[in-house]
């Protein structure tokens, strides 16, 4: 069996903010009736977070819950125990309409840290990332110039950024691009 890498192999750029391939991330989709009593039991035995309202993220330990859609959640662990989780999560969900999934493999994860953060995510993305408006533990899925992907804040001066693998290269030169010194509007 392959060892499993980055899609951008831990590559960094230092400019307003610092962008970083994030590294190996369990990722597992859940989809479901957010509301069932089964499945918000389930987040919670696993994760001990609980599931999140719309359009937020609630973390614990190692384990961060998000809000995708009005039917999805992103469950975010150690990449190494995406699968057990899954068979955990499965397990629970037995009888109930829910899919489970591991899709570690299949996205890209981006660490954004630095006070220019919010410049950066606002030339490339359509959010409103006034300190007012977006801040920790805010998500939002959207479109990052001709890529979707979804942005949430970990704290005042840190983000995530995830998207599928296959446009990793162009979200990491697209990232890198706004965030370049030279390309500054000052706007935060």
């Amino acid at each position: 069996m392959s060892e499993a890498v980055t899609a951008m192999q831990m590559a960094e750029f230092d400019g307003l903010c610092r962008v970083a391939d994030a590294g190996l991330q369990g990722m597992i989709v859940l989809r479901g009736d957010l509301g069932s009593d089964a499945l918000r039991s389930a987040v919670q035995d696993l994760t001990g977070a609980g599931v999140p309202k719309v359009r937020r993220v609630l973390s614990k330990g190692t384990f961060s819950v998000l809000w995708m859609s009005p039917d999805e959640l992103m469950i975010l662990c150690p990449y190494a125990q995406a699968d057990a989780h899954v068979a955990t999560l499965a397990k629970a969900l037995e009888g109930q309409q829910a899919l489970v999934a591991n899709l570690s493999d299949a996205r890209a994860v981006f660490a954004l840290t630095g006070a220019g953060l919010r410049e950066v995510v606002a030339k490339v993305a359509p959010i409103d990332m006034a300190p007012g408006a977006f801040g920790p533990g805010d998500i939002r899925r959207t479109r990052f110039a001709q890529v979707s992907a979804a942005v949430w804040m970990t704290d005042d001066t840190s983000a995530r950024v995830v998207c599928f693998r296959s446009v990793a290269e162009y979200m990491f030169n697209l990232l890198r691009t706004a965030a370049h010194p030279g390309a500054g509007v000052g706007f935060f």
